[in-house]
């Protein structure tokens, strides 16, 4: 998995509790349920698409493909969600997963 970004970073370094508590979350949130991991990244890489968020497309991105999700999977997740989202927000979204693609 590539570097963790410089401002979570930044983040993590100024605002230490409060970053650990949001990972624990996290943790117990996937660790509270029968879905594996790939899948679970795939379900959080929609909701980023979803929100626009482009850190946390990257972020789900590079976590799911680690997990053995395929490329392929990753743009169909973001793909099903154009009646939901709207085209341009799946467009931009299939730009930032190819980002990491292309960097993994």
């Amino acid at each position: 998995m590539k570097k963790i970004p410089s401002h979570y970073n930044k983040l993590k370094e100024r605002h230490g509790g409060l970053l650990d508590a949001v990972e624990a979350l996290g943790q117990a949130a996937k660790a509270g349920g029968p879905i594996d991991a790939a899948t679970a990244e795939l379900i959080q890489l929609a909701a980023a698409v979803a929100i626009r968020s482009e850190g946390s497309v990257h972020s789900h991105t590079r976590r799911a493909l680690a997990h053995g999700a395929t490329a392929e999977a990753l743009r169909h997740a973001a793909i099903l969600l154009t009646s939901v989202v709207g085209f341009p927000a799946v467009a931009a979204a299939l730009a930032w997963i190819d980002d990491c693609i292309e960097d993994a």
